[in-house]
């Protein structure tokens, strides 16, 4: 059974956070800036809100989630390998019999 690719999971991981922290950004300007305090945590050198610290802080979001790719995906094939596959077909054609 072929593993994750950890290159489409690292692509995928980093646009969804990429994307989320956009759509933060601009629910923090549309209701008010309270994340920001968040954002200056999560990210260093994110000041609100400068051209240059929301780039950084989208590369930031980005990178976190190539990061939780690069965890996620060889344990995530480590454990696919090990742990038996169920063929859920066959168990349900063996419960009719």
């Amino acid at each position: 059974m072929p593993g994750l690719d950890w290159r489409v999971a690292a692509l995928a991981s980093g646009s969804f956070l990429g994307i989320s922290y956009v759509l933060c950004i601009v629910g923090d300007l549309l209701l008010g800036h309270d994340m920001f305090r968040a954002w200056m945590a999560f990210f260093p050198g994110f000041i609100w809100l400068t051209w240059s610290s929301f780039l950084l802080g989208l590369v930031q979001a980005f990178l976190y989630g190539v990061y939780a790719a690069l965890v996620f995906v060889p344990l995530y094939n480590f454990f696919c390998i090990r742990v038996p596959q169920t063929n859920s077909e066959n168990s349900v054609s063996k419960q009719r019999r």
